[in-house]
């Protein structure tokens, strides 16, 4: 029959979909009831779209890792065959197990390139490289050819018309969590993509959805459908469609009375009573009947059926909301006897349950499916324990991948089961080393529920818990916590609830020392090393580095291999270096590969080795090993990403690079939000904070400051630190030094509680001292910088030397002894000479200048300003850049060089907000667009987007022109130095990218 109404819902979603034609992906939320017509509303929809990738969620599989996503992605994971109906780019997910896949983000990066694909982007072999634009630019498939100019074309290739893909998630409150992180991940990045993302839900307040999901698809600029009841002249129409006839108006508005209008329970009413139901509704004192349960209406349709259809809808039950016809088919033999099966085929079975409305099939789609989860809850549910045990055996000896075999024998298990229970164990635990936290969480709990006895189920039950904590899939921790609590007293159970409760952190060094205490590491080595590795992170919480790099290195001689954690080796190097030891320890690593082909004890040691070069002040290294490891940990966890984007956005604000800063900040902070882990961002959150405020983006540096003085609140070291370096370097950049000393202040009493005084790690002493003297209070400015020239002397730190010195200066230029103060001035230059960091050389030459104007010495003072001047051009920093020029005017010099020169932000690169320059510089490196657009974790279309706006605004229409144009503006990488993405020594190009 026809569709019935719902124009105004149709007219919203085709007013978005026009708006993902032109090029502005839309987000869009159908919502409404069980039985509204929100999936009908969807198919009517998209009825004649050719571009649809299509997954659905469902009750029984909400706890299978990726489930969703498989459907999205397809049986190969590629998302390959798009383009072909409502089914297109769906698989059974029967093979993979989600075992693609490390954390969600990987899995929504895949989704991202599916979608590419779909849009037609890169798909071809020689299409790789197009490079784009915008809606409201001129295209060209030239962009890849080198030199060649741009010419009028079309939008997009002839064989990827303007048709946008509709990306559909039915069901979303049964689909499950790590699928709907990864959608949120993938929707998140989504900037000039022709992409159209439905979600239909009964309820957008259901605790079932990810938080990040609920928040993209309720928020201002997406789209809602919400969906009530047909109206009466609706329901009129809808019952004359299904051969109702008579249904007056008076009689339709009693129906919609009676029924809300639910299409659904109307229909199942109309089906059920046919032309006997109005004469129910037109008595006035008889009560219409309700509609029988929708179970006893597919039942009837079921019980209709020949044996042969029959047994293949209970087998396809079996196997789930969706399978292929030959797996059906080939269950459904432990249902038929042997006549019945020889006497029937497949084809004709499916054929009849079709006509019955049991199951659908389409057209070039590899794969059956039920019209709506109910039919296939109602289908399973009927099954007697007997025959759902022997349909599940059966499954397992059809499906192919090991996961889910063992799954339908646990469905098929009567009751207890140690054999079955210990396979599914082992299995998870194989998982658990591959790093597949989430499988190794779901086989872990199955077998916890087959287990023969309580320890044994306890046990299982604690290394579920422990592998859905590192998969990021635990919502609700406290009530994990609550439940664990009751478990017997034992090392695995003390050490669980002291990771559960990392932010307590007295309660989580108690709990950790019962556990140890506990637990003998040389007959438990992997729970020893794994509650060794808690302690290292405590003890790094609270920036005790000795501590730190003592447990971390205990953890990795118990158990090298299986310490449940990817960073356990960066904390111990971390560790060291934290405790004074850091040119030791860079000294004492043994030779490591190129990043592409590290192992990955051997990329954690490339990240610990990157960061210390980055405190001991080599940043090219530094930025070479971060930017390497940065490349190659796509396969890693969420953590691991997010700390090596950050650590590398430290090296590049360090080095000057602070577009490039920004970049990564923003992706380890977007990153930390998809997967629920904003606490493991604090340092990025100053980092971003310190960046922006150099920049003069002083509303958003507060905005980063301000999250991170709310974890602050909770007493612990590390947040206070973060907070505090946030909130000053932001009162630095605005001249407010009573700010400055309001924030850093508190660290004085926090330094003795940990290592946070050593050169080279988070400078802050010389931010007070200055402060102090800016404000006239001398003698504390030599208490906060003392203690830190004598540490710096002793460890012969050239930056922090220049630091300190240009401190010392100031302080002696305030309390009136000129020859100190040039003393320490010229200190600072003789160190400044082994000093790579830009922005600390440009501040002491400014404070330098400054003085030596104060002092009447303006031609030496000229000297130093304009110095500071063209370090402040090249870096962009207009605060520090407006002081530096009142400082040249107050001189009587005018600003140096031409006018082009002189204004920052006017010419080439600097024309480009920092995302466009991150992709004009991979590009500038010989990246592709799809290898761009993998490497910072966006669709191609953004990277197309992104360069339709960066070739006008530096003049160029070519990839090779971009790069000379890079290449002649600068400040781009120094010689030996490369980009992100960009390859070099321990970097791996892009045709070895993982």
């Amino acid at each position: 029959m026809e569709f019935v109404g719902r124009t105004d819902s149709l007219a919203l979603l085709a007013a978005a979909r026009e708006r993902a034609r032109a090029g502005h992906p839309q987000r869009v939320l159908v919502e409404g009831p069980a039985g509204i017509g929100k999936t009908a509303l969807v198919r009517r929809f998209l009825r004649d779209d050719t571009h649809v990738l299509y997954g659905a969620g469902e009750e029984a599989e909400s706890e299978l890792a990726f489930g969703v996503l498989e459907q999205l992605l397809g049986r190969d994971g590629t998302g390959a065959g798009a383009g072909s109906g409502p089914g297109v780019g769906t698989g059974t997910g029967t093979e993979a197990g989600g075992r693609r896949w490390a954390d969600a983000p990987a899995a929504g990066a895949a989704l991202l390139e599916a979608l590419d694909e779909a849009q037609g982007a890169g798909g071809a072999p020689d299409s790789d490289d197009r490079a784009t634009r915008g809606p409201d630019t001129p295209s060209t498939s030239a962009l890849d050819a080198p030199g060649t100019p741009v010419p009028d074309a079309p939008a997009f290739a002839p064989d990827a018309p303007d048709t946008p893909i509709a990306l559909v998630l039915d069901d979303a409150q049964w689909a499950d969590h790590l699928s709907l992180q990864a959608l949120t991940f993938a929707v998140r990045r989504l900037r000039a993509d022709r992409v159209l993302v439905l979600v239909v839900v009964r309820d957008a307040e259901d605790p079932r959805l990810a938080e990040g999901l609920r928040r993209l698809f309720t928020a201002d600029d997406a789209v809602r459908v919400r969906l009530d009841g047909l109206g009466p002249a609706e329901l009129a129409e809808l019952g004359g469609g299904m051969g109702v006839r008579g249904l007056t108006a008076q009689a339709a508005a009693r129906l919609h009375a009676h029924t809300a209008g639910n299409p659904l329970h109307v229909k199942a009413l109309l089906e059920q009573e046919g032309a006997g139901l109005l004469e129910a509704l037109g008595e006035r004192d008889a009560t219409p009947p309700a509609p029988k349960s929708f179970t006893a209406l597919v039942l009837a349709k079921l019980a209709a059926c020949s044996p042969a259809a029959d047994a293949l809808v209970c087998a396809a039950s079996v196997l789930g909301m969706h399978c292929t016809p030959a797996d059906a088919w080939e269950v459904a033999g432990a249902d038929l006897l042997d006549e019945e099966r020889r006497a029937a085929d497949v084809l004709t079975a499916l054929e009849e349950a079709v006509h019955t409305g049991l199951l659908t099939e389409t057209p070039g789609d590899p794969v059956i499916r039920f019209p709506h989860p109910l039919v296939h809850a109602a289908v399973y549910h009927q099954l007697g324990p007997s025959r759902r045990a022997a349909l599940h055996l059966s499954a397992a000896r059809t499906v192919r991948d090991q996961a889910h075999r063992l799954r339908h024998r646990a469905l098929a298990a009567a009751g207890l089961d140690p054999e079955l229970a210990a396979e599914l164990a082992s299995l998870g635990r194989k998982f658990a080393a591959e790093g597949a936290w989430a499988n190794a969480a779901g086989q872990l709990t199955a077998a916890a529920r087959l287990g023969p006895e309580p320890a044994v189920y306890e046990q299982y039950t604690l290394e579920a818990v422990e592998c859905a904590l590192l998969a990021g899939d635990v919502p609700d921790m406290g009530e994990v916590a609550q439940r664990i609590a009751q478990f017997t007293p034992g090392g695995w159970r003390s050490y669980l609830l002291g990771r559960l409760s990392l932010y307590d952190l007295d309660r989580a060094e108690a709990l950790l020392t019962d556990a140890w205490h506990r637990c003998d590491p040389a007959a438990e080595p992997v729970l020893g090393a794994r509650i060794a590795g808690q302690f290292a992170a405590l003890h790094g919480s609270m920036s005790h580095g000795a501590e730190m790099a003592e447990w971390a290195d205990l953890a990795i001689r118990l158990a090298p291999d299986d310490t449940a954690t990817d960073m356990i080796r960066v904390l111990r190097l971390n560790g060291l270096a934290m405790s004074g030891r850091a040119p030791q320890t860079l000294a004492a690593l043994a030779p490591l590969p190129d990043p592409a082909l590290a192992t990955p004890a051997q990329l954690e040691e490339l990240l610990g080795r990157g960061t210390l070069r980055e405190w001991t002040g080599d940043l090219t290294g530094a930025v070479r090993d971060l930017g390497g490891v940065f490349g190659a940990c796509h396969g890693r966890a969420a953590s691991f990403r997010v700390v090596a984007a950050t650590a590398l956005a430290s090296a590049e604000y360090r080095a000057g690079r602070w577009d490039d800063a920004i970049v990564h900040t923003d992706l380890a902070l977007s990153l930390a939000a998809d997967t629920d882990q904003p606490h493991i961002a604090l340092y990025c959150r100053m980092l971003a904070a310190q960046v922006h405020a150099v920049r003069g983006a002083f509303a958003k540096a507060q905005a980063h400051a301000r999250v991170a003085r709310v974890y602050a609140a909770g007493g612990h070291v590390n947040p206070a630190l973060w907070a505090a370096l946030a909130e000053a370097h932001l009162a630095r950049a605005q001249g407010r030094p009573e700010d400055v000393l309001a924030a850093l202040g508190p660290l004085l009493a926090l330094a003795p509680r940990g290592d946070l005084e050593e050169p080279g790690t988070v400078p802050w002493a010389d931010l007070l001292a200055e402060a102090w003297a800016a404000l006239g209070d001398e003698k504390h400015a030599v208490q906060a910088l003392a203690p830190y020239e004598v540490l710096a002397t002793q460890r012969g730190h050239h930056g922090a030397l220049l630091a300190a010195a240009r401190a010392r200066g100031t302080l002696e230029a305030a309390r009136g002894d000129t020859v100190a103060a040039e003393r320490a001035f010229r200190s600072g230059l003789k160190h400044a000479a082994h000093v790579e960091a830009p922005f600390d050389r440009a501040l002491l030459h400014l404070a330098y200048g400054g003085f030596l104007r104060r002092a009447g010495r303006r031609t030496r003072a000229g000297e130093q300003l304009r110095t500071a001047r063209d370090l402040l051009v090249r870096l962009d920093a207009p605060p520090d850049l407006g002081r530096c020029e009142r400082e040249l005017a107050a001189c009587g010099l005018g600003p140096a060089g031409s006018a082009p020169e002189r204004e920052p932000r006017t010419r080439g690169a600097a024309l480009l907000t920092p995302q466009e320059l991150a992709v004009a510089r991979l590009v500038a490196s010989g990246l592709t667009n799809r290898q761009v657009a993998r490497e910072l974790v966006i669709s191609v279309k953004t990277v197309e987007y992104h360069l339709g706006r960066i070739f006008p605004k530096l003049g160029v229409d070519s990839r090779t022109r971009l790069t000379a144009a890079l290449a002649a503006d600068g400040p781009g990488p120094e010689p030996g130095r490369p980009g992100p993405g960009r390859p070099g020594p321990g970097r791996p190009g892009p045709e070895r990218a993982p």
